[in-house]
């Protein structure tokens, strides 16, 4: 029997590819966690940044080496509309910020005891058999900026965090209310099944940044971005509720258009060898000193499971 979820959320999450589980952090650690982020905020220094803005789309995304060497820091990337063509902030620094990275569930104590020291979220794992012996990695405090906080398009999230087979799973906690104004979550339901993996995206090398690389022809993707058009199904939220993301769900938020920020923590978890395979191809690596963090014990580790998964 499951630990935490019920049997009617597990086959909501497999049905839909994402699960809304309210109040699942208290509210004295969901505060703890909004109180830190803004005392983060507080203490980042702008003077020693270079200026690093985190972009979404196809053609324009991040990829300089301050967000490529980021896994294993916490760093900070701005609103697009945060700085002018010199480089001068428009808003106070702390209404500039767009997202706090990569590593705070390894290095920030807040946001580790949430993550890595939290049965409820283990006793979720379980339960969920979605991994055999998952790894945590990509933590950030999205802020979606008053006005300014961009919109982030359809995607999935296994197309950013590539494993073969793919693996992807995001846990994404509202440390805010949010609302269809502030860039509440919108998901396509059952777009996991529909949605293969078309693209990854990768080092470029040499420093030439980021990129897109087709793991299918461009005739594929259209049909696939044709199959895939449906009506999204917008999810507001509370603090403290959890969002589990299927790595192969469409999902996307809109523009934060309203007077009040929308504050998220949000990690992934993959899976680790040899039941897939992470490359050096990906942007994020692990390194020497900050592997990637187990979730479950050794005796723990599952056979019973395969993930539920699409094609690459």
């Amino acid at each position: 029997m499951p630990e935490y979820l019920t049997e009617t959320q597990i086959a909501k999450f497999y049905k839909d590819g994402y699960l809304v589980i309210p109040q699942f952090l208290l509210p004295e650690e969901t505060q703890s966690l909004l109180n830190r982020s803004k005392q983060l905020l507080d203490e980042f220094d702008i003077d020693q940044h270079p200026r690093t803005k985190f972009t979404t789309g196809d053609d324009n995304h991040v990829g300089d080496d301050y967000f490529l060497t980021s896994g294993d820091k916490i760093r900070y990337f701005l609103e697009e509309d945060a700085v002018d063509t010199e480089g001068k902030l428009l808003r106070e620094k702390q209404k500039s910020v767009n997202k706090i990275g990569h590593a705070l569930h390894e290095l920030d104590p807040a946001f580790r005891k949430v993550t890595l020291e939290n049965e409820r979220l283990r006793a979720v794992v379980r339960d969920l058999e979605f991994h055999r012996d998952p790894v945590a990695l990509q933590s950030m405090v999205i802020t979606k900026q008053t006005h300014i906080g961009g919109e982030v398009p359809e995607h999935n999230d296994s197309t950013f965090l590539y494993t073969y087979p793919p693996s992807a799973l995001g846990f994404w906690i509202a440390l805010e209310k949010c609302t269809a104004t502030n860039g509440a979550l919108s998901f396509l339901p059952g777009s996991h099944v529909i949605t293969p993996i078309t693209k990854r995206f990768v080092r470029l090398g040499d420093n030439k940044g980021t990129g897109f690389e087709d793991l299918v022809p461009p005739s594929v993707q259209r049909e696939v971005s044709e199959a895939s058009k449906g009506n999204y199904v917008l999810e507001t939220c509370n603090p403290g509720d959890l969002v589990l993301i299927h790595g192969s769900v469409l999902h996307k938020s809109e523009r934060n258009t309203s007077p009040h920020t929308r504050f998220a923590y949000t990690f992934h978890m993959i899976e680790s060898p040899p039941y897939a395979k992470y490359d050096e191809k990906n942007w994020l690596q692990p390194t020497k000193e900050m592997p990637f963090s187990k979730i479950l014990p050794p005796r723990e580790i599952s056979e019973t499971r395969q993930p539920v998964l699409t094609s690459a």
